[in-house]
């Protein structure tokens, strides 16, 4: 069940919620109290705190009141929004409530009343489709209001729409390998086409990527008996006119490492290695439906990594579809040949601008944990906008060198390159070396996500599929509009 989002200049008492949801400041007092004081006495006996994340409860003018401590108003910024937001919708979902209303601090931006949007939806995420339903579950949040002093409609909407395209994404993301294969992520994105005005896609297989000569993802796809996925994806906004923005995405759907076999220890975990792919798919959605004044073309890779008698082996040479010969020391280093084959076809399509977001190297987890995922670009103004793009969304990345000495390394034996340096260092930074060939002289940046894609830890976004990527990838093409 979606969660109704909404916003009215109405006071929250004057309407139907049935919890009501006011942020108390360190220092600071409420900014409306009911009239005999109940609110403001609660935050003077210590009961209610401004101290962040904070809850208190009462019930006051025939009312439930849910105060929320949102810390020093100085670090108060839309992530902690989205934080504050996650533990109230937390204690109203105890409290049984159908309707919540979010009184907005004065004195805020717009991107607070996004924030607190976003911060809501996504811990209302659920995934249990594939569990029997329990009777004492609590109910579940039905409805969200933000009230404002000024109308609030738009960024209140807007949230709504890409905080629904990350649960998407968290969706695709927490079913099991053997219900989202290729071909139904596929699936997935011809739907979406279908529902979203603006939104064509089309989905190729494996014989589209043998006639256009993509032998580094026909590679990685031959080890499967089932069939790969090349999805494209297309919007062109009204009054777009700035350069075409390629969104790239790697979706190998189950990653067992192939004759390079992983540990087993986990690898129940690698169902999430199409996390990027379902970021651009999901994105793209959100994109169309803001009506965003941008063009955009999207490439997904979507293919499982298998160990068979008819799997890509270390040593073999394979050539992508423009021309450079890779040798394949590591199969389980898959990702980069799904991505340079698909980096190409971007290219080939009109991008002008390229992102693509992929869970490629643990050497990124090492570095950075599940804080930010790494950024790696080209051109220092592209880098920055991308760098902007993660601070203004929440999603933030970090941004790592390149350097001739980096793209040494990637240099083959046999071949033009390696799909796996042999030396253990710089793992995130060589692997995108390997990918910025593929990119040629059109701006890139590489976004590895994957510290960030699962089991992150965030209080909106705890376990599972966290949907990183979508809310990055919406601010980048509005950034870019």
């Amino acid at each position: 069940m979606s969660l109704r989002v909404s916003a009215t200049t109405q006071t929250p008492a004057d309407g139907d919620a049935d919890t009501l949801a006011i942020g108390v400041f360190e220092g600071e007092s409420v900014a409306h109290d009911v009239a005999d004081g109940t609110l403001g006495a609660l935050v003077d006996s210590g009961e209610a705190k401004g101290r962040f994340r904070h809850l208190a409860v009462t019930h006051a003018a025939g009312a439930r009141w849910l105060l929320v401590g949102l810390g020093r108003r100085e670090d108060f910024d839309a992530e902690r929004a989205r934080l504050a937001a996650a533990a109230a919708h937390g204690r109203a979902r105890e409290l049984g409530t159908r309707t919540l209303c979010w009184e907005l601090p004065h004195h805020v931006g717009d991107d607070i009343a996004a924030g607190l949007v976003e911060g809501t939806v996504l811990a209302a995420y659920r995934f249990d489709r594939y569990k029997a339903a329990q009777a004492d579950e609590p109910v579940g949040l039905e409805a969200l209001v933000v009230s404002a002093h000024d109308d609030v409609t738009a960024p209140v909407a807007e949230a709504a729409v890409v905080a629904a395209a990350q649960n998407a994404a968290r969706d695709l993301q927490n079913m099991p390998a053997n219900d989202l294969t290729p071909v139904a992520l596929g699936d997935r994105a011809l739907a979406l086409a279908d529902e979203v005005a603006g939104l064509t896609a089309q989905v190729h297989g494996r014989d589209f990527l043998l006639e256009r000569r993509m032998g580094a993802f026909a590679a990685v796809a031959q080890g499967s008996d089932v069939e790969p996925a090349l999805i494209v994806l297309r919007y062109h906004g009204t009054g777009a006119g700035g350069p075409v923005l390629g969104l790239v995405g790697k979706a190998v759907t189950f990653d067992t490492g192939g004759i390079s076999l992983k540990p087993s220890a986990k690898m129940h975990d690698m169902k999430f290695d199409m996390s990027g792919g379902a970021a651009v798919i999901e994105a793209m959605g959100a994109i169309a439906r803001l009506d965003l004044p941008v063009e955009v073309v999207a490439v997904v890779g979507a293919t499982e990594n298998m160990p068979s008698g008819h799997a890509m082996r270390p040593g073999d040479i394979v050539t992508a579809s423009d021309g450079t010969t890779i040798e394949i020391n590591n199969t389980d280093a898959e990702g980069r040949l799904v991505l340079a084959d698909c980096l190409v076809h971007a290219r080939d399509l009109g991008a002008e601008r390229l992102v693509d977001i992929a869970t490629l190297t643990g050497a990124i987890v090492t570095a950075l944990g599940s804080t930010y995922a790494g950024l790696m670009a080209t051109g220092n103004e592209w880098a920055q906008l991308v760098e902007e793009a993660g601070v203004a969304s929440g999603e933030p990345v970090w941004r790592l060198p390149l350097h001739p000495e980096y793209a040494e390394l990637v240099k083959g034996r046999y071949a033009d390159v390696t799909n796996a340096v042999e030396a253990r260092k710089a793992g995130s930074i060589t692997a995108a070396e390997f990918l910025k060939r593929f990119a040629a002289d059109v701006p890139w940046a590489h976004v590895d996500m994957a510290g960030t894609g699962w089991d992150g830890g965030r209080a909106y976004a705890p376990n599972g599929g966290t949907g990183f990527g979508v809310r990055l990838l919406v601010q980048i093409a509005r950034a870019l509009a």
